[in-house]
């Protein structure tokens, strides 16, 4: 089992940028798939983007493509979300979370995801 500590939520303006972080320790962390998730109140958890063991692969949302970048350091158990050009619709809590896996195929799918943080708010205003 993975824990996950993510951080660098809170209060931006539209526009603004934000740094998510995600600290892993327990299981190998370089071993597996790391994926960010969101929730807005009353919505469903959606994907964010997704990061292969590497760093070779990665998968975004349509809705954040070109604005959000996903990377980690498996030396440092850590994965990052760079938000950039943030709009109110990115206001959420954000997850990430992991599962085994050395392949380049990442999931999309929350279920496929076995290990999950605490979440950290994200609130972006007009």
């Amino acid at each position: 089992q993975v824990q996950l500590v993510e951080s660098g939520g809170g209060l931006v303006q539209a526009g603004g940028s934000l740094r998510l972080s995600c600290a892993a320790s327990g299981r190998t962390f370089s071993g597996s798939v790391v994926g960010w998730f969101r929730q807005a109140p009353g919505k469903e958890r959606d994907f964010v983007s997704a990061v292969s063991w590497s760093g070779g692969s990665t998968a975004y949302a349509d809705s954040v493509k070109g604005r959000f970048t996903i990377s980690r350091n498996n030396a440092k158990n850590t994965a990052y979300l760079q938000m950039n050009s943030l709009k109110p619709e990115d206001t959420a809590i954000y997850y990430c979370a992991t599962y085994e896996s050395l392949s380049f195929i990442l999931s999309r799918n929350f279920r496929s995801y076995d290990d999950w943080g605490q979440g950290t708010q994200v609130t972006v205003s007009s």
